[in-house]
């Protein structure tokens, strides 16, 4: 069993304080060992050994296999009944060949650690060693997710109890308020920022394939081109933002790729494009596909060629909780200060499965400044040349640590 810390005297930062050295190594540890959605069972292996090291009860092999809930009961058990606080890292890389020239580089090639999850795992692997010295006044789950880049971790640890507690298939109290961050390289090293409401999009994608008919590309009065069709089809796909949503409704349609074809004198039988439309409202997320079946299958139509859409309902919106959220400002105004935390005034349109947590309980997102002070840029989320900021540990640690104890 966890032992609570003898010296009452050691304030938290210097808890914090304490355990930086090993943490950084633990962070380029992970780092050096990237692995994609699914497939983390290295990370997987070092937040087990971490948490065995500090005592911590925890369950393994959850969200296919690679998903980690640790779980420390509150110092008094009649706390138990209070419901548990969670806390929320992901695990996974991405399929990126790494240019930071750091001495931790990726050692696989074609992936690395290109949004942070090394120094996510790494934070809450921190929050726990700390909370594990600590009078806690209520539980803390803590969840180790994989596949939050497209594989909906998140969702399948829900279905599989994390947050339901030890009846339900998780550990002990089910959780009752969660929180999570995001590494952000445009918010400054120091800050913490969040808001009320959407903040980040929900996100579906789309696969396309325009069927039209073949002829030698000397003679195009005797086919059907599905590529002009696809032109005509990707520039009428705008029109849902511009002529369909409210100027002040956010939606992006982005088509990402188009392929088509064998040789300049050839119009091929077909032309296949994918891309993804990030919406805000659970209505314009409604619409949005609606307009898109139209304009894709019609427009298909009109030029003389066929259209088969996959459609891939992706990510809900994440939708911070306004108890949850007003929560996290009160917490971290009062462990950084006033001038530290910043209130976001728009959503961005980039998805995160932690929406799913929302779902089920209150939830908070926030982001954690990554950008050191007085640089005018930092490379940014799914770059080659980003790298997680060591300097925004020990605010992250901070950051969950109180929310843990005083939410």
């Amino acid at each position: 069993m966890p032992q609570v810390v003898a010296d009452k005297t050691q304030s938290l930062p210097d808890l914090i304080a304490a355990e930086l050295p090993q943490l950084r190594q633990i962070r380029h540890e992970l780092h050096m060992h990237p692995e994609l959605c699914f497939e983390e069972k290295y990370t997987s292996s070092v937040v087990q050994r971490e948490l065995t090291a500090a005592g911590i009860r925890f369950k393994a092999g959850l969200g296919k296999g690679t998903g980690v809930l640790g779980y420390l009961p509150a110092s008094n058990p009649a706390d138990e009944t209070k419901g548990a606080i969670g806390l929320r890292a992901d695990m996974d890389a991405l399929p990126i060949t790494e240019r930071t020239g750091k001495s931790y580089s990726s050692r696989t090639e074609g992936k690395m650690h290109a949004c942070g999850h090394d120094g996510h795992t790494t934070m809450l692997i921190g929050a726990a060693k700390v909370l594990s010295k600590l009078h806690r006044p209520r539980p803390v789950a803590f969840v180790f997710q994989p596949a939050e880049e497209g594989g909906g971790g998140a969702e399948i640890m829900c279905d599989e109890g994390a947050l339901a507690g030890e009846s339900g298939g998780g550990l002990g109290a089910p959780v009752r308020m969660m929180f999570g961050l995001h590494g952000w390289p445009t918010v400054e090293v120091g800050k913490v920022a969040s808001k009320v409401g959407p903040l980040l999009a929900a996100t579906d994608d789309f696969e396309v394939t325009i069927k039209g008919t073949q002829a030698h590309g000397a003679y195009p009065h005797f086919g059907n081109d599905p590529i002009v069709a696809s032109a005509q089809i990707i520039n009428a796909l705008q029109t849902i933002v511009s002529r369909n949503a409210s100027p002040l409704d956010a939606v992006v349609c982005t088509v990402g790729a188009i392929n088509a074809g064998t040789a300049d004198n050839i119009i091929p039988e077909t032309c296949k494009f994918i891309g993804t439309i990030r919406t805000l409202r659970p209505q314009m997320r409604t619409l949005a596909k609606e307009r898109f079946f139209s304009i894709v299958e019609n427009t298909a139509q009109a030029l003389g060629c066929s259209a088969q859409i996959k459609w891939m309902p992706g990510y809900p919106v994440t939708m911070n909780d306004a108890e949850a959220t007003d929560t996290f400002f009160r917490i971290a105004r009062g462990a950084f200060g006033g001038d530290c935390v910043d209130t976001i005034e728009q959503p961005t349109m980039g998805g995160e499965d932690f929406a799913y947590y929302g779902q089920r309980v209150p939830a908070c997102f926030f982001l954690l400044g990554l950008k050191p002070r007085g640089a005018s840029t930092y490379p940014t989320l799914h770059q080659p040349d980003f790298d997680f900021n060591d300097d925004a540990l020990p605010i992250g640690i901070r950051a969950l640590t109180e929310c843990a104890l005083k939410a």
